[in-house]
């Protein structure tokens, strides 16, 4: 992938990603993304991955236009408005958090332009819609993530266990697949406590989590506030087993938790431990790719966050040239084709997993998207390995 043609219009966009338009460009894709606001630990890595999309699909050149919305739902349908009525794009990539995609789901469904949603919760696809089926989610469903995690649960012997998660649609549908998965696994649910993605304290939810004496304690929240809950646990004194979602998988998870997090088991992509799995997994080569670029670029390491927007880039680069030869870029016949096209993808190899898209599934995801992980001596490990 070379770097694409780039513009950024909005007035809360912390920096520019600074690329000529092209007058040329046939193939408008919007990027909205939270660069700023509680949910910038998530959008950063995503805006900068913009730069690393491909700038031609087939014989087209392709212009993005990325708009921050600070995480803030009410400003992610505004810019949304904006894409979809004055730059009449061909598809949206975004927004970075869970709140935010629901509110486009209508707008995008309206407008007939597929959306690839880089969000945690699968209450974006699922259950199904004649309005969700213009959602694409580049992100694993929680249900795959949660089976690995009770899974282990089970083997280890957990009896209780007690909930905290983001009072949004993230951490509601985490609270719904929890419930169910525990009650298979003979798991008892002592404690269920929610807080907000902006709270800079749950001192009395961590009180009542620890007051139940749960034998496991899991934390459903993205980004930085997914930290939280656990700094405040250490704290206290909890010493029971830690699990935490894919949500957790981010850098700065790791700089903002130091050794109170140590022990912390999450499922979640490869990505993370991308020395440890096999050169046979199919997603290392890609994964690997990404992450070089991003690095010879930012001089970091990647979140995953961002894979799911280069992830985007890749069914993008895969439709595309199937939707052409219905209708042109910019008609909605192109949108409709497109839309159909996604939905057909079969086998494609992205940073975090497969996807298989069917018409019941728009993530496509399965178990080759997950890794058991455990956070040790301040860095990701598989689990497996750091037993030995």
């Amino acid at each position: 992938m070379n770097t694409p043609i780039v513009v950024v219009r909005s007035g809360i966009v912390a920096a520019a990603l600074a690329l000529p338009l092209l007058a040329s460009a046939q193939i408008k894709i919007g990027v909205i993304f939270s660069a700023t606001g509680p949910t910038a630990l998530v959008g950063i890595p995503q805006r900068n991955t913009v730069a690393l999309l491909p700038t031609r699909i087939g014989e087209h050149v392709v212009e993005y236009i990325g708009l921050d919305d600070g995480s803030d739902p009410t400003t992610t349908v505004t810019n949304a408005k904006k894409l979809l009525t004055e730059h009449k794009v061909d598809a949206i990539v975004g927004p970075s958090g869970s709140p935010n995609a629901m509110a486009l789901i209508e707008f995008v469904a309206e407008a007939k332009t597929p959306m690839l949603a880089p969000v945690g919760t699968a209450a974006v696809v699922l259950p199904m819609t004649e309005h969700k089926k213009w959602v694409f989610k580049t992100t694993q469903n929680d249900d795959i993530i949660a089976a690995a995690l009770f899974e282990h649960m089970g083997k280890v012997g957990v009896k209780t266990l007690g909930l905290i998660g983001t009072a949004d649609p993230y951490g509601e549908n985490w609270a719904k697949v929890a419930t169910g998965l525990a009650g298979k696994k003979g798991i008892t649910i002592v404690a269920s406590e929610k807080f907000q993605r902006s709270d800079n304290s749950v001192t009395g939810q961590n009180l009542r989590l620890i007051g139940a004496k749960p034998d496991a304690i899991l934390v459903a929240a993205p980004g930085g506030a997914a930290v939280l809950p656990q700094l405040g646990l250490s704290d206290a004194g909890y010493k029971g087993q830690v699990y935490q979602t894919h949500g957790a998988a981010l850098p700065d998870y790791l700089k903002l938790g130091g050794k109170k997090i140590e022990g912390t088991i999450l499922a979640a992509s490869g990505m993370l431990v991308l020395g440890e799995i096999p050169d046979g997994n199919a997603s290392k080569k890609v994964a690997r790719s990404y992450v070089d670029a991003y690095q010879a670029k930012y001089g970091q390491v990647p979140a995953t966050f961002g894979a799911n927007v280069y992830d985007a880039g890749l069914l993008l680069q895969q439709a595309v040239p199937i939707a052409e030869k219905t209708g042109k870029p910019g008609t909605e016949a192109f949108r409709v084709a497109l839309r159909d096209a996604l939905e057909q993808t079969r086998e494609l190899v992205g940073t975090q997993g497969v996807y298989n898209m069917s018409a019941a599934d728009h993530s496509g995801f399965d178990e080759r998207g997950r890794e058991l992980i455990v956070v040790r001596d301040g860095g990701w490990k598989l689990l497996e390995t750091a037993k030995k």
